[in-house]
């Protein structure tokens, strides 16, 4: 010890010890370590242990020699109600779940400096910048990539009627009948790039074979076991769609009615599409949901999976490999619904 700190009894050392270990707060419990560690090591040796510069612990040090233990509190406290209140920051939550262009500026993204303007403008409390860093930490907000959507043409009425009339067929379905919700997904063999962790200075490589290729999957998924069925092809037309049928009758071939969930695609109204369920004597029923509605289709949230756990940044060199690895994913996926369908039974 360079005696930068008075000498400590043993007592002390251990009520300081004591008093550390059950610090919740990072800031004060820093400078117990910094205390701890100046009773064994100099100044240097200190800071680069904890990771902090020399001022620091010389600061701390000169505190602890002013006031004692006392001076390893956090100064702050004294500056009354935190600015931060639970209004504050149930504002700046509303903030940010909405766009700048609602408040009257013109861009359309947020910076931390338009955040700190408006709340001003909105609850008469200035922060620094770097508080708003810390209060969009609070209220756990993220920079992420905002999803595109098309809105939906009906009103809202008549979507709410339509979606409404699909749960009550869910709700009320009759013994034996199945329903399902099915859409089609395109795999190709030049991979989306996705966002993915890097090291810091790292831009990562995805090898592209350059020509895409394509092929179609289109899937159904039981609306109360959570069973998969799916078919392939080359070619994203009817004819997918009447597999898809045709798959579905031989799976569930002791149902009475089929009940297929599934949105206004061209494929699925097809005349073709028509004829065919012509053909399946009522034993399959279409109900469709409104346009643009992709949320309300729970087989859409299977897809994302798919290209999170398969087909984004893949590297796959031809379309045979990366099926390969599609089947195997959908089939994982087919047996864990299976299992969980059976733990609920028992």
């Amino acid at each position: 010890m360079d005696g930068i700190i008075p000498e400590l009894r043993f007592a002390d050392k251990q009520r300081l010890l004591r008093r550390m270990r059950k610090c919740r707060d990072a800031g004060q419990k820093t400078r117990y370590l910094v205390i701890v560690n100046l009773l064994r090591r100099n100044v240097t040796q200190t800071a680069a242990a904890l990771h902090i510069a020399r001022s620091t612990v010389y600061r701390v040090a000169a505190r602890f020699r002013q006031f004692g233990e006392w001076g390893l509190l956090d100064r702050r406290e004294d500056n009354g109600e935190s600015k931060l209140s639970e209004y504050v920051l149930g504002e700046l939550d509303r903030l940010v779940r909405d766009t700048p262009q609602n408040y009257g500026w013109p861009r359309p993204t947020w910076t931390r400096e338009l955040l700190v303007t408006t709340l001003r403008q909105r609850t008469g409390v200035r922060v620094h910048v770097a508080t708003m860093s810390r209060a969009l930490a609070l209220i756990r907000a993220r920079r992420a990539r905002p999803r595109p959507t098309v809105g939906c043409p009906w009103s809202a009425r008549r979507k709410n009627r339509r979606l409404r009339a699909i749960r009550d067929v869910l709700a009320t379905l009759p013994r034996r009948h199945v329903a399902v919700y099915a859409d089609e997904v395109d795999v190709h063999l030049n991979p989306k790039i996705g966002l993915d962790w890097m090291g810091y200075g790292q831009q990562k490589e995805v090898l592209t074979p350059g020509q895409n290729e394509k092929c179609y999957l289109a899937g159904a998924l039981d609306a109360v076991t959570g069973q998969l069925t799916w078919v392939d092809s080359e070619r994203k037309n009817s004819l997918l769609f009447i597999a898809l049928l045709q798959r579905l009758l031989a799976v569930y071939a002791d149902a009475p009615v089929i009940h297929v969930i599934l949105d206004n695609y061209r494929i699925h109204t097809s005349q073709i599409a028509q004829r065919a369920l012509a053909a399946f004597d009522g034993r399959i029923v279409l109900h469709f949901l409104p346009p643009y509605c992709p949320n309300e289709n729970r087989i859409e949230r299977l897809w994302q999976d798919l290209h999170a756990a398969v087909t984004r940044n893949h590297r796959c060199r031809t379309m045979s490999e990366l099926m390969q690895h599609v089947y195997r994913f959908l089939q994982r996926r087919h047996r864990q619904m299976v299992k969980r369908r059976l733990r609920h039974a028992a």
